[in-house]
C-alpha cells in the first residue's frame, strides 16, 4: 500500500524552489497522516535520494523538523520519528484547548464602539474554503486529505486571529496532535463521519462575532476530540484534568450573543501577514524514542506526496 525506499519511480520530483521548506513540509504530512511512523529511522542520503535532490536541502530539512521536536537527531543513525505517549498528548491537547479559548476571547471585543482591530476579517472568505475542504475531507474519511485541510484551516483561523506567536505554537501543537492521533485512525475499518466536521459551523459562528457561540462550539470540538482519542487508545478520560472546564462551559448556554457590528460599510484592509509556518515556537523538551527492537509496523517513507505550486492548493503539474 506504502512506497519506500529504493522501490523505483512513484516518487514526486520536488520543485527547486524552497526546497528546504517543501521537504519538511512533505515529512511533517507524512508524520500527521501517520505513514511514517514512531520509531521510524532514516538518513539524509536516504532523505536526497527520495526527492531527487542534493544533500543540503535533506539535511536543511531535517535538522529544522529536529529542532521542531518533530524529529529525533541520533549520533551517527540519521533521524528517528519520535513517538507520543497518551501522557505527552494530554499535555498537548490542555495547552492547544487553553491556548485556543484565550486567543478567542476578544472576538466581541469593542473598542470605541467598532469591532477591535487585531481580527483579519478579510481573511473570511479564505477561511470558508479551507472549512469546506475539512469537512468534505473528515465526512468522506479521507484521513490522508483531512490532515493537511484541518490544520490549513486552523492556520487560517491563526491568521485571522492575528497574532503570529499564538498561531505558530497552535500549529506546532496540532502537528503533534496529529502525529499521536493518526496511527491509531489508520487502524480503523471505515473513518467515514469519524472525525470532527463543525468548520463550517464555526466558521459562522466567527462571522457572527458570536463570542459565546464559538466558545461553546471551540469546547464541543475539544470535548468530542479527547473524548474519541480516549475511546481509540482505551485511556480513561479522568487523566484529562481541563475535561471539567471544557463540560462547564459547554453547561453554561447563559451568555448573550452579540450583535454584528454597526459599521459594515467599510471595506476591511488586508494586512500582510506572512504564512505559520513553525519559525516561532519553542524547542520542545524531550520526547521519548520506542524501546530497542519494536517494529515499524508501516514500513520504511509512506506513500509519494503531492506537490503544491508555491501559493496553490492545487498540485503542481505532473506530481
Amino acid at each position: 500500500m506504502f512506497s519506500s525506499f529504493g522501490s523505483g519511480g512513484g516518487h514526486p520530483a520536488i520543485q527547486r524552489n524552497s526546497l528546504r521548506e517543501q521537504i519538511a513540509g512533505a515529512l511533517r504530512e507524512e508524520m500527521m497522516a501517520g505513514r511514517l511512523a514512531a520509531g521510524q529511522n532514516f538518513t539524509v542520503k536516504e532523505i536526497a535520494e527520495q526527492y531527487g535532490v542534493s544533500a543540503t536541502p535533506a539535511r536543511e530539512a531535517l535538522v529544522d523538523l529536529a529542532a521542531q521536536g518533530l524529529l529525533r537527531a541520533e549520533h551517527h543513525r540519521g533521524f528517528t520519528v519520535p513517538e507520543f505517549t497518551w501522557a505527552d498528548f494530554l499535555e498537548i491537547f490542555e495547552a492547544r484547548a487553553l491556548l485556543t479559548d484565550s486567543s478567542l476571547r476578544q472576538l466581541a471585543a469593542t473598542r470605541g464602539g467598532a469591532v477591535a482591530p487585531e481580527y483579519d476579517w478579510v481573511r473570511l472568505p479564505s477561511l470558508r474554503r479551507r472549512a469546506e475542504a475539512a469537512v468534505r475531507a473528515s465526512r468522506a474519511g479521507q484521513l490522508d486529505v483531512l490532515v493537511g485541510c484541518d490544520r490549513r484551516f486552523w492556520q487560517e483561523v491563526g491568521l485571522l486571529v492575528g497574532n503570529r506567536r499564538i498561531g505558530d505554537y497552535l500549529d506546532w501543537l496540532r502537528v503533534q496532535s496529529w502525529m499521536f492521533a493518526a496511527p491509531y485512525l489508520r487502524a480503523a475499518d471505515n473513518l467515514s463521519g469519524v472525525c470532527w466536521a463543525g468548520h463550517n459551523e464555526l466558521v459562522d459562528r466567527i462571522e457572527a462575532r458570536d463570542l459565546a457561540g464559538t466558545h461553546r462550539l471551540v469546547n464541543e470540538y475539544n470535548l468530542f476530540t479527547v473524548e474519541l482519542l480516549a475511546s481509540l487508545t482505551g485511556q480513561p478520560l479522568e487523566s484529562v484534568t481541563v475535561l471539567p472546564l471544557l463540560r462547564e462551559h459547554l453547561a453554561d448556554d447563559s451568555s448573550p450573543t452579540p450583535p454584528a457590528p454597526a459599521d459594515t460599510d467599510q471595506e476591511p484592509q488586508a494586512r500582510e501577514v506572512a504564512e505559520v509556518g513553525l519559525g516561532l515556537v519553542p524547542l520542545p523538551r524531550f520526547v521519548p524514542l520506542p524501546a530497542s527492537g519494536q517494529k515499524d509496523p508501516l514500513g520504511r517513507l509512506g506513500r509519494p506526496v503531492r506537490m503544491l505550486r508555491p501559493g496553490s492548493e492545487e498540485p503542481a503539474p505532473g506530481r
